[in-house]
């Protein structure tokens, strides 16, 4: 993925940040993933006061893509303050849909120059994958 391509990136998830529901941890987050076709689907945190329905912004933007008949994607991009990696249940939810050598992207809010990337494989080694036994 081309150094512009992953600034447009940085700067989607910027912009779904300002979109983040947030009121109770006053920590927003937001993404934005390209699909292998080159299209780009956002996504922010929407918090809920009972917290276990809340939704992070990878999955969100994760289930609109998969929603629009998206399944293959090759990059996403993740935007905090302070920067942050993708918690565990993310981990899990871009390991369905992306492949081993997918660049994911960690952002501090509004600076392109504090990043880390891995690919899933090293974000997510061995991850967990349903085999049906015949």
């Amino acid at each position: 993925m081309s150094k512009l391509t992953t600034r447009h990136l940085f700067d989607m998830a910027c912009e779904a940040r300002r979109m983040s529901h947030s009121p109770y941890s006053h920590f927003a987050v937001g993404a934005s993933l390209a699909t292998q076709c080159g299209r780009v689907f956002t996504g922010c945190n929407v918090e809920n006061g009972a917290y276990g329905l809340c939704i992070c912004a990878e999955q969100v933007a994760i289930t609109k893509a998969v929603s629009e008949g998206y399944r293959e994607f090759a990059s996403l991009a993740v935007v905090a303050e302070p920067r942050a990696t993708p918690c565990g249940a993310c981990r899990q939810v871009i390991g369905e849909f992306f492949p081993e050598d997918a660049l994911i992207h960690a952002f501090a809010a509004e600076d392109f120059s504090n990043q880390i990337t891995w690919t899933l494989r090293d974000l997510l080694p061995d991850r967990f994958q349903f085999h049906e036994h015949g």
